[in-house]
């Protein structure tokens, strides 16, 4: 089975990151939280600890479908200074596999050129973080394996286009039924 991973880093946008970690879990997907520090406990921009099953070193992501960002500051920068994460998604990026950030998250892609020639969104006020990007505004924006979504609003509705993308749109709106979403 593929596994979903997503990074935390000191400072991440809680919402951002657990939304769509909970909504992939409930479409069976297997999701990996990773630590992008040296310690399994990861403080959230709004003082919540989030406790994550991995440290990044300790995986290979061989078996990736999904590399997600989750934004807030300085969760985004600290994601941006992490340079083994950053040779990771230009090499994953390239085979293919999913790549998403959201809010403040896609300046790391911006800066490692992964959104040149896409479509992209972010959180208003970082559209120049994305460098090569055709700003689209919206709440989430997919062009070809570049997922990205413009914040804590989008959050829910990106879990959903993950579980759309891997499992495919009846099992998205059956969740979206059953969460009370529609």
């Amino acid at each position: 089975m593929k596994t979903m991973y997503l990074f935390l880093a000191e400072g991440f946008e809680e919402i951002e990151a657990l939304a769509p970690v909970d909504v992939m879990r409930r479409a069976g997907l297997r999701v990996v939280m990773v630590s992008t520090t040296d310690n399994l406990v990861v403080q959230g921009a709004h003082g919540i600890p989030v406790v994550a099953d991995a440290l990044f070193s300790e995986l290979d992501y061989a078996d990736a479908a999904l590399l997600f960002l989750p934004g807030g500051l300085p969760g985004a920068t600290n994601l941006e200074a992490h340079k083994a994460l950053g040779k990771l998604l230009v090499e994953k990026a390239s085979e293919e596999v999913v790549v998403s950030a959201i809010c403040a998250a896609p300046l790391v892609l911006g800066g490692l050129g992964l959104l040149e020639g896409k479509k992209a969104t972010c959180y208003p006020g970082f559209e120049d973080t994305m460098t090569g990007a055709e700003y689209t505004a919206a709440k989430v924006t997919c062009d070809g394996n570049i997922f990205t979504a413009c914040g804590p609003g989008a959050a829910w509705e990106l879990g959903f286009t993950f579980v759309e993308h891997f499992c495919g749109v009846e099992k998205a709106d059956e969740l979206r039924q059953g969460m009370q979403f529609n």
